[in-house]
């Protein structure tokens, strides 16, 4: 992921100003990267070192989601819906 996208992505879902880290952020960015590897996997479809790796960021960004419901609704049901994760 270049910079400038990632910058982006994380002044979009900050939460105060010097935010890099929050879940929010976490989320986001493994989002932006698991859907750039899901293209990625469509053409190449017998990587299985890069689906291995989409499995895990998908795991991480499970257990993130989780954390998120746990200590804030508001912020999860938000979240999903800027991200458009559920239907």
């Amino acid at each position: 992921m270049s910079a400038p996208v990632k910058s982006e992505i994380i002044t979009q879902f900050k939460t105060h100003e010097a935010d890099t880290g929050s879940s929010e952020v976490q989320i986001a960015l493994l989002t932006a990267r698991i859907n750039h590897l899901t293209d990625h996997l469509r053409e190449h479809r017998k990587d299985f070192h890069s689906r291995r790796g989409l499995l895990q960021m998908a795991s991480r960004r499970r257990k993130l989601l989780d954390y998120l419901k746990r200590e804030d609704l508001n912020k999860y049901n938000e979240i999903l819906q800027k991200l458009s994760l559920r239907k």
